[in-house]
Formats: C-alpha cells, sequence, structure tokens
C-alpha cells in the first residue's frame, strides 16, 4: 500500500519507518529542503552546523532508544554522568549538582535530592517529598487527572512552598515546554517526574555525537529509501483533495521555481505537519468534524535557540545545564557534549531562550545582547575581567509555532492518530500518546500512526503476502 505523508520532522520519519516495517510504500513529503522538523539542523559558511534546538536524549524515551537500535545507531548516543547541574544566581560562576547513586528507581532519585545541600533546605527536602511522594504512588492514572491544574497551582495544594518552585521546578517547566509553572499543566511535570524517578537510568543524558540531521534523520532515511520508500524535499502541501464523500483524493503540492503544481495519490495519507500548519490545511468540508474542530484548542509554543562562539573555553563540564535565568534556560557547551562539535581550546554554547514570546519577534542584534548580559553572570570570571572572552560568531534560531503549548486542559482537545476520514490519519508529538510534546512524543506518535494506517487498511493487504510485525512498544503507551 502506498502512503502519502505531509512532514518530514521525527513523527513523518518515524511513521514512514514502521510503515515500512509493515510492508508499505511511504512517500514523505518535506515542504523545506531539509529534514527533521523541530531537530533539524544546517552548515553554515564555515562548516559548522547550527541547530533548531538544544536535543537531549533520555533513559525514560523506550521508543527512541528502540528506534536506535533498529536502525544500528544506537553507538551514536554520548552518554553522560547521571546528574542534574544547575547555575547558582546567588553565586555568580557556582554550580549545584544532584548526583545519582547506582542504586535502583527511585532510591538513587531520593538520595541525589538529600545530598543536595545547595538548592534545598531540610525543610524544602520534607516539603517536596510531601508533595511528589503521594503523586509517584498513586500512578499515571492520578496523573492524568491533574491537567486542569497549572503546576504552580499543584504545588500549592500539596503544601511546596515558592521556594522550592523557584529553585527546581522553574527551570524543569521550561525544559519540557519553554513556559513557566505558572502556565504548564501539572500533568507534564508529573508525567516526567514519574518516568524519570521510577526508572533507574529515567533521567540519564546523552547527546547525539553530531548534527540531528546526518546523525538521525539520514539514517532514517537509508532506511526508508531501501526498503521501497521515498523521500522529497522542497515538496510543499498547497492542499488537500477531497472525494465527494469526504476522503481524500490526493495532496495537491506546490510546483517550486515555475514549475506547475502537482498532485500526489496514494492509498492513505498522513500529516505529520505541526498541528499550527494542520489548521491551516484542514479543508472547508471537516471542519464541522468533532475530531479536527479540537485541534482549535491546541497551538504551538515560540522558543529561540542561539549557538555561540568563543575564543577560549568558558567550561569543562560534560553536561546540560540548568541556568536558572529568567530567560535563558537549559545550555551546554557543545564543544564538550559532542563528538564532532568538539574543540579543546574553545567553547561552543548552546542555549535555549524561553519564554520566547517577548523576543520572538525581536532582532537577533536584541537576543544576542541580552544572552551576552546573561553570560557575564553565567561566567563572570570570563566577562568581568580585564581580558573577556571574545565572540568569533554566532547564530539565532527561532520557531515560532514548536511543540504544543501545554496549558491545563489540552489533554482533551488532543486527537488520536486515526481520525474519522478513511484514509487520513495523523502524526505528531500533539496527538495523543503519554510522552507530550517531545522527541520521543514524535517517535511514538509515528509508531501509533503506522499502526493504525495498518490496521485500518489490513483488509487490502493479500493475505498471501507474509508481513513483518511491528516491534512492541516497551510498554511505553501504557507507561
Amino acid at each position: 500500500m502506498r502512503v502519502a505523508i505531509a512532514g518530514a520532522g521525527l513523527a513523518g520519519l518515524s511513521c514512514a519507518k514502521y510503515l515500512i516495517d509493515q510492508g508499505h510504500t511511504p512517500v514523505l513529503l518535506e515542504s523545506r529542503d531539509v529534514l527533521g522538523g523541530l531537530v533539524a539542523a544546517w552548515k553554515d559558511s564555515d562548516g559548522d552546523w547550527y541547530e533548531t534546538g538544544l536535543h537531549v536524549f533520555f533513559g525514560a524515551y523506550p521508543n527512541m532508544l528502540q528506534l536506535l537500535k533498529e536502525l544500528g545507531i544506537e553507538d551514536r548516543l554520548q552518554w553522560k554522568k547521571h546528574t542534574m547541574i544547575f547555575n547558582q544566581p546567588e553565586k555568580p560562576g557556582t554550580y549545584s549538582r544532584f548526583d545519582f547513586p547506582n542504586l535502583p528507581a527511585p532510591l538513587n532519585g531520593i538520595v541525589a535530592i538529600l545530598r543536595n545541600n545547595d538548592m534545598l533546605t531540610w525543610g524544602e527536602k520534607i516539603e517536596l517529598a510531601k508533595g511528589l511522594v503521594p503523586a509517584m504512588l498513586r500512578g499515571q492514572k492520578y496523573v492524568d487527572s491533574t491537567d486542569e491544574y497549572t503546576f504552580s497551582e499543584w504545588l500549592k495544594l500539596q503544601g511546596v512552598g515558592e521556594e522550592v518552585q523557584q529553585d527546581i521546578f522553574i527551570a524543569a517547566s521550561k525544559s519540557l515546554n519553554f513556559i513557566n509553572p505558572d502556565e504548564i499543566s501539572a500533568v507534564v511535570l508529573l508525567t516526567a517526574l514519574n518516568k524519570f524517578l521510577q526508572q533507574k537510568d529515567g533521567s540519564k543524558m546523552a547527546f547525539l555525537d553530531g548534527s540531528p540531521t546526518e546523525r538521525l534523520c539520514q539514517p532514517l532515511v537509508d532506511y526508508i529509501e531501501a526498503g521501497g520508500g521515498e523521500v522529497k524535499v522542497n515538496a510543499p502541501l498547497k492542499e488537500i483533495l477531497l472525494n465527494s464523500d469526504g476522503s481524500v483524493k490526493g495532496f495537491l503540492m506546490r510546483g517550486l521555481n515555475g514549475a506547475e503544481d502537482y498532485i500526489e495519490t496514494a492509498d492513505a495519507y498522513v500529516s505529520a505537519m505541526p498541528v499550527d500548519v494542520m489548521k491551516v490545511m484542514l479543508p472547508g468540508a471537516w471542519k464541522d468534524i468533532e475530531c479536527f474542530q479540537k485541534l482549535d484548542g491546541l497551538e504551538g509554543v515560540p522558543v529561540i535557540n542561539i549557538q555561540l562562539w568563543f575564543d577560549r573555553k568558558l567550561t569543562d563540564i560534560d553536561q546540560l545545564l540548568f541556568s536558572r535565568s529568567p530567560i535563558l534556560n537549559v545550555y551546554a557547551d557543545m564543544s564538550n557534549t559532542c563528538r564532532e562539535y568538539s574543540d579543546p581550546n574553545r567553547s561552543m554554547l548552546e542555549l535555549v531562550l524561553a519564554p520566547a514570546e517577548d523576543w520572538i519577534n525581536k532582532s537577533d542584534a536584541e537576543i544576542l545582547q541580552v544572552t551576552l548580559a546573561e553570560l557575564s553572570k553565567l561566567f563572570p570570571q570570563h566577562f568581568g575581567s580585564e581580558n573577556p572572552a571574545s565572540l568569533l560568531k554566532h547564530h539565532v534560531v527561532k520557531t515560532p509555532r514548536s511543540v504544543y503549548r501545554a496549558t491545563p486542559g489540552r489533554q482533551e482537545y488532543r486527537p488520536s492518530q486515526v481520525t474519522p476520514i478513511s484514509n487520513f490519519f495523523l502524526s505528531g508529538s500533539y496527538t495523543m500518546q503519554p510522552f507530550l510534546g517531545s522527541m520521543e512524543g514524535a517517535v511514538l506518535s509515528g509508531k501509533l500512526t503506522a499502526l493504525g494506517v495498518n490496521k485500518s487498511f489490513s483488509a487490502h493487504i493479500s493475505s498471501s503476502v507474509q508481513m513483518p510485525s511491528i516491534q512492541p512498544f516497551s510498554n511505553a503507551a501504557t507507561a
């Protein structure tokens, strides 16, 4: 069966990969000249990569890790020490660590918290335990019920004070959805805490050994093409054409550089486009269907990624760092964390600016200025001296609509991968799956979409052909 997929981010690529495994022929259509969607990367004139975001892989990402294993590229993940490192604004240039010992979960997480005396007093540790331990014990069903609250509201209900929120959860909230605890749904933080703390290596982090475009997306393309599928870039969808019964007739594709528009036809069609784009492309005949009306309750959140090359080493820390800055969220010295970007003498910092609503329309120069001002607080020894570090070059990448904004009540708007339209399916981390707006969520959604396509059209597959079964989910869909 031929399946046309609009959008070649992780969801579209994963969907195509698992369709190949089911014996189908996917045709992946990407509007831009680069694959990866929210993990896209480009090379500049010097041959250096700059990326859409700072992408971190976790031990609690079973579907992503399984995908890498199936592709034979799991060794491309560079696993870091099991720790979480926070800057201390009250002591510029210093760090506070939560080091996880080699113990079973959740004991290793409890010990990591108890050992840290820089950010939490003993009273605050007790407050934190009173709030979080019951949530973990009550399981995912309880966690799902907390979508009516912001995380700040939920913490207050548990008797957790403002200081704990300021110390830890602002950083965690912004790293998960690029918004603050008084905006983000409690279900997001509690889901992450459940998965990270109940698995021994759940919160252990890894970085790719190079750019996502080459080291993750290209192997997926190679796999898809080796299985008979197609991957096309510079192929923007113009319109979803319908039959008289409301099913999809074809994808009308926009011709570029003077070429005529053309139609891609298939047996089934998938939108792996971001939810904001899908809402724009939605055919008028579908707008009264409840499944698609729900999309109006979802929108992407803006985020800005900044990469800075300096003339010297600013830090030798090989790990993700939480800046605890009001505008900069997380950062890493990629010259330490990533093999391809390695440089023993110079730093390349990659930083996430969030929340970004107030900055997304500002100039790169303004963004750079405020970023350097914050860096002078994080690295006073390099910017406050008589011989300050010199910026060699920079890149600012703006994403006006990134992952869906996970404010309270959004869960009820997230659609299934299978729609009421007989030959049309959805994929993307905004669709319903337990890993919310993340790389893991995108991969799992692609897998679920492929299963939905296969199930819906199984009657059309010849019973004489033995089709390979899809790999199990490692219980991810029910975790």
